[in-house]
């Protein structure tokens, strides 16, 4: 797999959702695997399978080591000069104005059903997969298989996905052999996972089906849907610059937590916004370090950046996000 591609997969659920630590075990024993599968099997039951289609379900699955060797032996968390780089190109931008201007009618409905900038909408499926470009290789049953039996660390939260999976496939009639995505389970032109995906999926296209991985009408609404239901207020501001290249000692750059930072708890003398805007200092916000070759910058984070990182908890994949969806804005108001 070539190295952006790896990136791009290990950022799919959050870094710091994947990541497993060099003491974790990682390997459950047989033991432990036999009596996760009876569970597994006993909720399926409870939820309305049969033993017959069960049985199906998981013959049908393989375990695959490339999957534990991908989750488990991630890139590092690179500064934001390197990683930016990787996202913000010329390349990128260029296919994006194009799926832009294929799909123009498309997401300005989406846009204004669900109230989200467009510009966010297109940012999103091309860093995610370069607009259909890559969307993964891994056959999802395999991916989830192996995470929710064979991975300690997130083996439970896989094999609700896994769960989920099967739901998803009964209900959208999709055909399980032929489903690849991300290591970690996640598919289609948004890379969403089978609980995203039966949550947040919809038949923008109007043909009876949600079908993100095939049909890009219903991965722009998909996507859509998903900022709306998680608070995008379309037109708000998402992040802004701020002047310090040094924080003070109370303040803390934001990790991941439920937002504990009003604008006033921020922004002080010493740290100003790098530009005038008028600005409610009681809203929630939160504090972004973005790592330079010489020095570090701050931006603050509001409400939609936020937003933003319930797609992907880091920050920096928000902020490019963010700063790719401007390129995207800008290009296509001057085209």
């Amino acid at each position: 797999m070539n190295p952006v591609a790896r990136i791009l997969l290990s950022l799919l659920l959050g870094s710091a959702t994947l990541l497993a630590h060099a003491d974790d075990k990682v390997i459950p024993q047989d033991g432990d695997i036999s009596q996760l599968k009876a569970d597994f099997i006993a909720k399926q039951r409870a939820a309305g399978f049969t033993q017959a289609e069960i049985d199906k379900f998981l013959g049908s699955a393989q375990y695959n080591q490339k999957v534990i060797d991908a989750i488990t032996t991630p890139w590092e968390a690179k500064p934001w000069y390197q990683y930016h780089p990787i996202f913000l190109t010329d390349k990128r931008l260029a296919k994006g104005l194009t799926f832009w201007q294929t799909y123009d009618e498309a997401i300005a409905k989406a846009a204004k059903t669900y109230q989200v900038d467009p510009e966010i909408i297109v940012a999103i499926i091309g860093i995610e997969t370069f607009y259909g470009g890559y969307m993964g290789t891994y056959p999802v049953i395999d991916a989830l298989y192996t995470l929710g039996f064979h991975y300690t660390p997130r083996a439970d939260f896989f094999r609700k996905e896994l769960a989920q999976l099967q739901s998803l496939v009964k209900e959208e009639r999709l055909d399980l052999a032929e489903l690849k995505g991300s290591y970690a389970g996640a598919m289609g032109y948004g890379q969403f996972i089978p609980s995203s995906y039966r949550h947040y999926a919809v038949d923008f296209s109007g043909d009876g089906r949600r079908d993100l991985l095939g049909d890009p009408l219903d991965a722009i609404g998909s996507v859509a849907n998903y900022f709306h239901q998680h608070g995008w207020q379309k037109g708000a501001l998402v992040t802004l610059p701020l002047t310090t290249h040094q924080l003070p000692s109370h303040l803390k750059t934001w990790s991941g937590e439920k937002l504990s930072y009003k604008v006033a708890d921020i922004l002080s003398p010493t740290i100003a916004l790098a530009q005038n805007v008028d600005l409610d200092v009681q809203q929630p916000a939160l504090l972004v370090e973005l790592v330079q070759e010489d020095r570090n910058d701050y931006w603050l984070g509001l409400n939609n950046f936020y937003v933003i990182t319930r797609y992907n908890r880091s920050p920096l994949y928000a902020m490019a996000v963010y700063q790719f969806s401007q390129q995207l804005k800008e290009a296509y108001a001057n085209q």
